[in-house]
């Protein structure tokens, strides 16, 4: 069996989690051996839909007059779709009925996490199988390293003892930036950075004005990939992940595989596989993020971040691989 990995826009997707579950998506199939293809026009057997705009509709109903079974991933919800790009109220209905016409003529979806599972399991219209299977995490890339840290240290030129709290994703209200920003402010002694970008015509405007006025300790270098983030990951005091409303956190994985304290809004996404005090620590107002964050500083976290390297070990890509290939072949047979 061939599948199809589609991916609309790859470019444009590239900086987003969902331009790193195709790179994830790749080596996981690789180690299952099983053989894909990301060109339409190629031969294949299976396609495997990753992403839910207007062509990705036409590929999925060219697949079906083809007789294709076919395969949507349910990277995306009507949930998290809110709060994010600016006039998002505005595009709702559209994005909605995108995504509601592409579950519904899906033959399976798969999505990263029980909780996102049921959310599109409870869409009216949608019949079809949801499977929940991990985005995965490929460990090595996390590995401790001195070069990849002293990139990062280089780059923002860290001092021996300074504090430092990393966050990454996209300037959206969603992502929690406002509260990380809030956070910093009180927490002056400890420099924050966050990793991430958006055009500035598609950030809403109130999200522009509080990137104008964040405290002085804010650190903003825009996306950045490759061994400085990885280095980041790795030197890092904390990871503080506010965000409100997510399919599964693919940063939050890299975080707990590079063996970082991870701080987390206590959230529905995470309720199931993340735990306070044990592989992670949670709150829900500002007071509490602001204390989780002095907890990693006057306490052993050993245990806690052996525990979350343990979650990303059940997430490893062999693992992931082998699950896609299993729901591809019940499909594909069906």
């Amino acid at each position: 069996m061939k599948v199809l990995l589609y991916f609309e826009n790859q470019k444009k997707m590239r900086q987003s989690g969902i331009g790193r579950a195709l790179q994830h998506q790749k080596k996981a199939l690789e180690l299952a051996n099983v053989e894909y293809t990301t060109d339409f026009n190629d031969n294949f057997d299976l396609p495997h839909i990753n992403t839910l705009f207007f062509d990705s509709y036409k590929k999925l109903k060219k697949c079906k007059k083809r007789g294709m079974k076919v395969i949507v991933h349910g990277h995306s919800t009507i949930e998290d779709f809110r709060d994010s790009f600016r006039v998002w109220r505005l595009i709702a209905p559209l994005y909605n009925k995108l995504i509601l016409r592409m579950y519904r003529k899906a033959d399976a979806i798969i999505t990263p996490t029980n909780y996102s599972k049921h959310l599109i399991e409870n869409y009216k219209g949608v019949n079809c199988p949801v499977y929940a299977v991990s985005n995965g995490i490929k460990l090595e890339d996390y590995a401790y390293s001195k070069e990849k840290i002293k990139k990062f240290v280089d780059y923002f030129k860290i001092k021996e003892g300074q504090k430092v709290i990393i966050c990454a994703g996209l300037y959206f209200e969603r992502k929690g930036i406002q509260d990380f920003f809030e956070v910093a402010r009180r927490m002056p002694d400890v420099t924050f950075i966050w990793f991430g970008y958006l055009k500035p015509i598609l950030t809403p405007l109130k999200i522009l004005k509080a990137i104008k006025n964040r405290p002085a300790n804010v650190i903003m270098p825009g996306y950045i990939e490759g061994d400085i983030i990885k280095g980041a990951y790795l030197k890092a005091d904390a990871f503080l992940f506010l965000s409100k409303e997510e399919t599964e956190g693919i940063v939050v994985l890299e975080a707990m595989a590079s063996k970082t304290p991870v701080i987390l809004r206590d959230i529905g996404v995470f309720e199931d596989w993340l735990t306070h005090k044990e592989n992670v620590l949670k709150g829900k107002t500002i007071d509490d993020f602001i204390n989780n964050i002095n907890y990693v500083y006057e306490n052993d976290m050993t245990q806690i971040l052996n525990n979350a390297y343990k979650v990303t070990e059940e997430r490893n890509l062999k693992d992931i691989g082998n699950k896609l290939k299993e729901i591809y072949e019940t499909v594909y047979n069906k």
